[in-house]
């Protein structure tokens, strides 16, 4: 029995309107904790968790920047800004000059090893970080690195998983673009500044947003390496309020927005920079 041109047309419709409902409500799902924190953060203390089986939990009927007052009251804000950004930048240049070095020779020069250093690449990323922090740890205290930038930031200065991201977008790229530059003249550097890396701004746009978010939401790290307060980061700084009696929720809800609000932007600004990023490399399989 062949369905109608009208009754086709309906069941699209339908489709169409249970697929956008459902994607609305598992988005209302995964924002809502976002959203009771950034009201909470402008809640009296009382308020915080009243109402909570109510839609009235996400409104501040009792508004108030106190919570904020007191954020920048307790913490150093230029202070902790100046040493996560200085953290993240230097972390990134490093990742993303060296990574794409070291991903570019492994898709594109042969030389011995090279397979065996790949699959090293590749069985390292399924290491966790927590399994290399205490030696790690030791290894920066006998270099004389703890509470300094540069035991901050040279242990992750590369990763596996840069490396692998950048190695599998170099594969994609025609060993007739580079050849015809050989030609032209280039040598494997040249080729590389000029030829290699303005075709790959997705590729460094994607790690350069994982690095950001990785290395913001770094606690341990920051945490074991550094003693005082002159060095702490966001997320250290943010523990003050849970490691002080009494504790204030509403206090720690405002330093968590504070602390999120870059993530919303960077994403915000560079999503299409991720999902391209992540749709042109070898994780797609």
């Amino acid at each position: 029995m062949i369905k109608s041109k009208s009754s086709m047309k309906r069941s699209q419709t339908l489709g169409h309107v249970a697929f956008y409902l459902g994607n609305l409500i598992i988005g209302i799902i995964f924002v809502s904790p976002l959203l009771w924190m950034i009201a909470s953060s402008f809640k009296p203390e009382s308020d915080i968790f009243a109402n909570m089986t109510s839609i009235m939990t996400f409104i501040p009927t009792n508004f108030t920047i106190e919570n904020y007052m007191e954020v920048f009251g307790r913490l150093n804000i230029p202070q902790v800004l100046f040493n996560t950004l200085s953290y993240i930048a230097i972390v990134l240049l490093g990742d993303l000059l060296f990574g794409s070095l070291c991903g570019y020779a492994l898709a594109k020069m042969k030389f011995r090893f090279r397979g065996l250093i790949l699959t090293g690449v590749i069985a390292l990323m399924s290491m966790p970080v927590e399994a290399i922090l205490l030696p790690l740890y030791i290894e920066m205290a006998q270099l004389g690195w703890v509470n300094t930038m540069m035991g901050l930031t040279i242990p992750f200065m590369m990763n596996c998983f840069s490396i692998y991201m950048f190695y599998s977008y170099f594969l994609d790229i025609p060993n007739d673009l580079i050849e015809a530059a050989a030609i032209d003249g280039c040598g494997p550097i040249k080729t590389f500044f000029k030829i290699i890396m303005p075709v790959a701004k997705t590729v460094y746009a994607t790690v350069f947003i994982l690095d950001f978010v990785a290395r913001w939401n770094d606690f341990m790290w920051p945490f074991l390496i550094t003693t005082g307060e002159n060095k702490r980061t966001v997320q250290l700084a943010v523990q003050v309020f849970f490691g002080t009696q009494p504790i204030h929720y509403s206090a720690i809800m405002a330093a968590l927005t504070l602390a999120s609000i870059p993530m919303l932007i960077m994403y915000i600004f560079m999503q299409k920079y991720y999902v391209q990023g992540i749709a042109s490399t070898g994780i797609k399989g």
